[in-house]
């Protein structure tokens, strides 16, 4: 009896091989460790190799570009990605095989039917790879930096090697992590890297961490779909770091950064992908990252709330902003260049501070560093009646001294630790403006306990 099997070709030895060799798609085969283990004849004719010669092979030493290894090592699907081979653009599938849960191959698909086919897919995509260029270029001009390298005063050797370490870092895509107290303008730096780098056409997205609402971070940040949650607008939104594709993404306060949310941040810094809250779809966007923070990463990390790889990841180029205590050289010219930028033009430039004001100035902590310096200026200005700030024209408090407390012999620890709450309780409302409720939340303490300790301080209330 002859076997029905044995007989039907479909069924013989080599029939799918080489029904898969004359197919008009490009297949290529790779094991976990990105070495090929099979090239069909119609990519080999398209690659122009030799197919035994490139059995055994890494995946890079035949196309330069593959990411077989890359997809076999995180085990992602590619799906319908935008390729290139020799100036000639189309469009593969990268599927990873798993056996028991396990990859043990990946397959990369070539989707073209003909040489015709595969031109005019490279030019579709080279005309939308240009709409989105054109695109992203109009998005800076909304969102674009207002500050460059011209902008940071000072000649302190602090500040010049701080400048020097975010001129690096503009000249490179590393991530850079600016750390400073309160004030010491590390947003400035932030504009200054983009606007330096080759980038600085294209957009710089701001987001702060310590602003959005928990329940909201992750939306803002990678978008949404249509319905995702209530509220959400009808036709979805795009988050920031797809708003900042070909730009920057600067994330201040990063330090506030929800735990639930680091290793999502983590995830799209590593491989630059992230899907929409409510999508399944991989968005890809080609941004630069620059985090900000004005707290103790190390700190942070010893107490569990911030997480060392991520840590690590931002932490590409460290630039460390001094405090303006540290660097009281640049007070004076700090100060100048907010009267010009207060009062703009010549009257601007013909307001002198005279000596002695300077010595105030010069002598004071700034605890607020420049931003409290900026508030000062303003306040100067607006109540001057000449043109030259002299001591009576600054606020009073300024002429206080400002350094911590010391100890003396005699002192009890009662009496010291009086004296301590005392300054730390009056320089927090310096630096709030003397917004009591403000103060309070800095101290971590209720309003009420505050009124008291002032009461019992002697402080005015």
């Amino acid at each position: 009896m002859v076997d029905a099997h044995a007989s039907n070709p479909i069924h013989q030895k080599g029939f799918f091989k080489n029904l898969v060799d004359n197919m008009e798609i490009g297949v290529i085969i790779s094991d976990t460790n990105g070495e090929i283990i099979y090239i069909n004849r119609t990519y080999s004719r398209f690659l122009d190799v030799n197919i035994e010669r490139s059995v055994g092979k890494h995946a890079t030493e035949v196309i330069s570009n593959s990411r077989l290894h890359i997809v076999a090592k995180t085990g992602i699907a590619e799906v319908n990605y935008p390729h290139k081979y020799k100036d000639t653009g189309f469009l593969v599938h990268r599927i990873p095989l798993r056996e028991n849960g396990r990859v043990i191959a990946v397959v990369g698909l070539v989707l073209f039917e003909s040489a015709t086919t595969v031109t005019k897919l490279a030019e579709k995509l080279d005309q939308l790879e240009s709409k989105i260029v054109d695109a992203q270029k109009a998005l800076a001009d909304v969102h674009t930096t207002k500050f460059s390298f011209d902008s940071i005063i000072g000649t302190s050797n602090s500040i010049n090697k701080a400048k020097i370490e975010a001129r690096n870092a503009a000249g490179t895509d590393m991530p850079a992590l600016i750390t400073g107290e309160s004030g010491t303008g590390k947003e400035l730096f932030a504009h200054a890297i983009h606007n330096a780098s080759d980038r600085r056409h294209f957009p710089f997205i701001r987001v702060n961490c310590a602003a959005l609402p928990r329940d909201l971070l992750e939306a803002e940040l990678f978008g949404y779909e249509k319905g995702s949650f209530t509220g959400a607008h009808p036709k979805g939104k795009p988050g920031k770091f797809e708003l900042a594709h070909l730009g920057t993404v600067f994330l201040d306060e990063i330090g506030d950064m929800p735990m639930e949310m680091q290793p999502k941040l983590l995830r799209v810094l590593e491989q630059k992908e992230f899907e929409r809250v409510g999508g399944v779809n991989l968005i890809s966007s080609d941004f630069r990252i620059i985090a900000a923070t004005n707290q103790d990463l190390d700190s942070l990390m010893k107490a569990g709330q911030f997480r060392r790889d991520l840590y690590f990841r931002l932490n590409g180029i460290p630039i460390c902003i001094a405090p303006l205590r540290n660097r009281r050289d640049d007070i004076i010219p700090i100060s100048y260049h907010f009267i010009e930028r207060s009062i703009k033009g010549p009257s601007g430039k013909g307001i002198r501070i005279h000596s002695e004001a300077k010595k105030v100035l010069e002598k004071y902590d700034w605890p607020g560093n420049g931003r409290e310096l900026l508030h000062v200026i303003q306040r100067t200005l607006h109540g001057a009646k000449a043109d030259t700030i002299k001591p009576e024209d600054l606020p009073d408090y300024l002429f206080h001294s400002t350094v911590f407390p010391k100890r003396s012999d005699a002192a009890t620890l009662n009496d010291y630790m009086k004296s301590a709450e005392h300054f730390l309780i009056e320089q927090t409302l310096r630096q709030v403006d003397g917004n009591k409720t403000k103060a309070a939340a800095r101290l971590n303490i209720h309003r009420t306990l505050l009124y008291r300790k002032m009461k019992l301080l002697g402080m005015a209330l």
